[in-house]
Parts: C-alpha cells; sequence; structure tokens
C-alpha cells in the first residue's frame, strides 16, 4: 500500500502477547482472551485452547453461522466463537492486519460493552510493521440491499467513511444519524467506547432464548420507556448510533481493510454479512487493491455530514 510521500504501508502485527479476563455477554462464562502476534498474510485468527488441538477459525465473512444480537463465526463442524465485532472494529480501527486470538472459553469477553477495552489491550501490546505491504478490498461499484426501511450499501470512495441512521420507538433512543471519515484516529477517540445497549423489557424473552446470559449494566446500556438504567448516563448523547456504527467497523472487517463508503440505515449484523457476501460475489465490484487511495480528507471528529473517506 503505498502512502502520499511514496513510502510503503506495511502489515502490521502486535509487538507482544498481552491478555484480559471477562464475561461472555450471551453465553454467561467467564474467559480468558490472549492477543498474540502472528505472521503475514495471516489474517485475524481465533484459536480455543480450551479444546482438544487449540482448533482455529479464521476471522472471516464466509465464516459467520450466527447473528443474531452479535457476529458468531465457526467451522461448519460445531466449532464456534460469537461476539468477535467490537474486537475486530479495534483491530480495524488501529490498523491491526494480523494477530491471534486465543480463548478457553466460546465467546470474546464483553469487557464494558464497548471496543474502548480492546483498543487499550492492542495500545499496551504495541505494534509492528511487517515486511509485506498492506492488502486493501477496493470498492469499484456500489452494492446494495434494501429490506422495507432497512438499507446497507457499499460505494466507490478515497478511503473508508461511515455514514448510519436509526430509529427507535423509545424516546430514550428515537432517530440519530451520524457520519464519519475513519482516519487520524477518529476511531477511538469517537466510537470505541460507545457501548452495546438493549431494552430492559427484553430481557427475560432474549434470556429464555440463551442469550444476554451475561449482560447487565456493567456492559450494557439498559433503555426501560424513556430512562437510561445506567448510573452515569450515557457516554456519548447520540451514544447508540455510534455503536451501531461500530459493530459495523467489526462486522465489514470480516473482509479485511476496505477502502469504500459504508451507509447502514436500521441495519444489524445480519445485513452487514450479506452485504458483504454480496460484494464478494460480485467480482465487477470489488478488487484487492495496493494502492494508497489518491487524497486524503482530513478527519474533522464529530460530523452530521458525509464525508470524503481515508483508510483506516
Amino acid at each position: 500500500m503505498v502512502a502520499l510521500n511514496g513510502s510503503v504501508m506495511f502489515q502490521k502485527t502486535l509487538k507482544n502477547r498481552v491478555s484480559c479476563r471477562g464475561v461472555g455477554l450471551h453465553s454467561g462464562a467467564t474467559v480468558t482472551m490472549s492477543l498474540v502476534p502472528a505472521d503475514e498474510d495471516a489474517g485475524i485468527v481465533f484459536r480455543r485452547t480450551d479444546l482438544p488441538g487449540a482448533p482455529e477459525i479464521a476471522a472471516r465473512f464466509d465464516r459467520v453461522e450466527d447473528t443474531r444480537l452479535c457476529t458468531m463465526i465457526g467451522d461448519g463442524k460445531g466449532l464456534r466463537i460469537g461476539t468477535i465485532e467490537h474486537l475486530m472494529a479495534a483491530f480495524a480501527g488501529l490498523g491491526v492486519d494480523n494477530a491471534v486470538v486465543e480463548l478457553d472459553g466460546p465467546e470474546v469477553p464483553v469487557m464494558d460493552g464497548s471496543s474502548a477495552p480492546f483498543v487499550f489491550l492492542i495500545e499496551c501490546a504495541g505494534l509492528v510493521e511487517q515486511a509485506k505491504p498492506r492488502r486493501v478490498v477496493r470498492v469499484l461499484a456500489p452494492v446494495e440491499i434494501v429490506e422495507g426501511d432497512k438499507r446497507v450499501m457499499l460505494a466507490p470512495a478515497e478511503g473508508f467513511s461511515i455514514a448510519f441512521e436509526i430509529d427507535f420507538d423509545s424516546a430514550a433512543v428515537a432517530r440519530q444519524e451520524i457520519a464519519f471519515d475513519l482516519a487520524d484516529g477518529v476511531f477511538k477517540r469517537e466510537l470505541a467506547r460507545a457501548r452495546t445497549f438493549g431494552f430492559a423489557e427484553q430481557v427475560e424473552q432474549l434470556r429464555s432464548l440463551g442469550l444476554i446470559r451475561g449482560g447487565s449494566l456493567e456492559n450494557a446500556v439498559v433503555v426501560e420507556g424513556d430512562k437510561v438504567l445506567n448510573e452515569g448516563g450515557l457516554r456519548y448523547d447520540d451514544e447508540f448510533v455510534r455503536h451501531k456504527a461500530l459493530d459495523s467497523i467489526g462486522d465489514l472487517y470480516l473482509a479485511g481493510p476496505i477502502v469504500g463508503a459504508f451507509v447502514g440505515v436500521k441495519s444489524g449484523h445480519d445485513l452487514n454479512n450479506r452485504l458483504l457476501r454480496k460484494l464478494m460475489a460480485t467480482p465487477s465490484a470489488w478488487t484487492y487493491d495496493s494502492a494508497e487511495p489518491r487524497r486524503r480528507i482530513a478527519a474533522s471528529g464529530r460530523s452530521t455530514q458525509r464525508l470524503a473517506a481515508s483508510p483506516f
């Protein structure tokens, strides 16, 4: 990947191993997770250290097996790892190309419900450049899925940008929209701290389905009626839509770094994954590219305008 000054952008991995321990949002299991350096072109790989042979699953869009309230990957033979999207978003936002994620349980720990703890872990581990240039997926033509009032799209752009809109009946959430050019630390500054959220009236139903067994006010924003139940309230006035954008960044990174503009309207993990599958199944709509976008637009922080985009 060639930068504006003519230098090459190389792949990155972690400098050191780093670990944490926490509860799985849906499984309720206590899990130890280690982030480990990986070789060039390895991508992001998840390893279940609690199982015989420590089996691995590559973090790829075509390995997604379940999208109910999280993104879960599997090997098609019963091995699954859930709730990977917040960690994948942190890898995307900090430009980590190659890493092994070791887990002694079925799910990435939810931590505080955002990507911020994972950003902290990655920064503690440090990053190191590798010998091979970074490769990106460049969007060449618009690809879109529309279902009723829900919509997702990837379109050509000079970099990566995200625009997202939500609209809930709850007065605490209501209609929110954001747009960001993902460059120059914008992910860490504007999106990483946004927490996952849910509605109090849905808790029992979801737990009966085997979901959110580890959920609490410590790792999610909980809305009841028109009130946020968490002590201290929200981290951003529009934390809900920011978290949906964070989720999408993590989901999209299952195809690797993307040069393109993403638009999401009331979308979630299912539509995000289906959009990637449609993109990758349309050869004329994308290409692998090692060239840096031809121009870079300075990131502005928060914005409600659609911005020209830059790479992660």
